[in-house]
């Protein structure tokens, strides 16, 4: 498969050196409408294109690094040339623009996938083997500050990471979202903290720092007699569950209980086992095997847009409680 990078920022670089992990997907070349990124791109090596349009004749498809500002129009224009897109998160601006993107593709019969790269980190992946069906989840996502990434809110930044897999992991539509958060160093909240109520009765709480100490990325997922908990900075995974007592799995710890009218369980602490991988090599092979074999990714472009259209609706929520904050409560006297 031929490709081509639009966008060669800091993320496009990293994308060009793990495209070199996959011979079967050759880069032709890269666009980026900056000057100083199309020279660094030359100095490393590639093709540049003047154009998007130049860029299109040559390849089967594209690869949108590009600022979010430029996803929407980057892939009408690719799509309209019937070439396949795999488009960095957030998959646009709006969610307007998300399900035109959708719409235009599925008329093109095109290929499209979005870059949430997280659901291809090895601990989420070792999660998954286990039979995840939570009803109730906290992710926390906290970064030092980096002005790089500021000109969107946290929540488009980093908290749409988790939103796209506990979206995954439920399955069930959103009923309620109650959220708040604060601009401290941008025009756009840098801390947000989110609580997400599903209809099938599962919970989400996410909070998502830019402004934090440590650097901390991890989710615990509680369900029926078990608890998953994933760190995707180490890439560890480990689960602690009931089972009958001798049960537990090989290598396991387990400690046996008198549950009283349950009778006699044994709880077990288990270490997944994680199987190393780069996961943005991962997401670029998968984005590959969808085009081979003409089937929709695991992170298709409606799932792009459900974590889009969360994203925006955990904003206005918190928009509205600014509001609230700044105004105080009108029905309140202080006669």
């Amino acid at each position: 498969m031929k490709t081509a990078l639009i966008g060669y920022g800091h993320l496009g670089r990293i994308h060009a050196n793990c495209l070199k992990q996959t011979p079967e997907i050759t880069l032709v070349g890269v666009f980026d409408p900056d000057v100083e990124a199309a020279a660094k791109a030359k100095e490393d090596g590639y093709l540049g294109f003047e154009t998007l349009e130049e860029a299109l004749t040559q390849v089967d498809s594209v690869l949108i690094v590009s600022p979010t500002v430029s996803h929407y129009e980057t892939a009408l224009a690719a799509i309209a040339q019937g070439k396949h897109v795999f488009i960095e998160k957030p998959i646009a601006s709006t969610t307007e623009e998300a399900l035109d993107i959708v719409q235009k593709a599925r008329e093109a019969n095109v290929i499209g996938q979005v870059g949430h790269v997280e659901r291809y980190n090895p601990a989420f992946v070792a999660a998954q083997s286990r039979g995840l069906s939570p009803m109730f989840i906290e992710a926390h996502r906290l970064a030092l500050f980096n002005p790089r990434g500021t000109d969107v809110s946290i929540v488009l930044d980093l908290m749409i990471h988790d939103l796209d897999l506990v979206l995954h992991l439920v399955q069930s539509k959103v009923e309620e979202v109650h959220a708040s958060g604060v601009a401290l160093v941008s025009k756009s909240p840098d801390i947000a903290n989110a609580r997400v109520e599903f209809q099938n009765g599962a919970v989400a709480n996410f909070t998502a720092s830019r402004m934090s100490l440590k650097v901390m990325r991890k989710m615990r997922l509680f369900q029926p007699d078990a608890y998953i908990s994933m760190d995707f900075l180490t890439k560890k995974a480990e689960t602690f569950y009931l089972t009958e007592p001798g049960a537990a799995a090989e290598g396991a710890l387990a400690m046996e209980l008198d549950l009283g009218e349950r009778g006699k369980k044994a709880i077990a602490f288990e270490g997944l086992t994680i199987t190393e991988s780069n996961a943005i090599v991962e997401e670029q092979r998968a984005f590959l095997a969808a085009v081979k074999q003409n089937r929709p990714p695991a992170v298709s472009l409606e799932a792009g847009t459900a974590a889009l259209a969360l994203a925006e609706r955990i904003l206005q929520a918190i928009d509205q409680n600014t509001v609230k904050a700044q105004h105080g409560n009108p029905h309140l006297s202080l006669s």
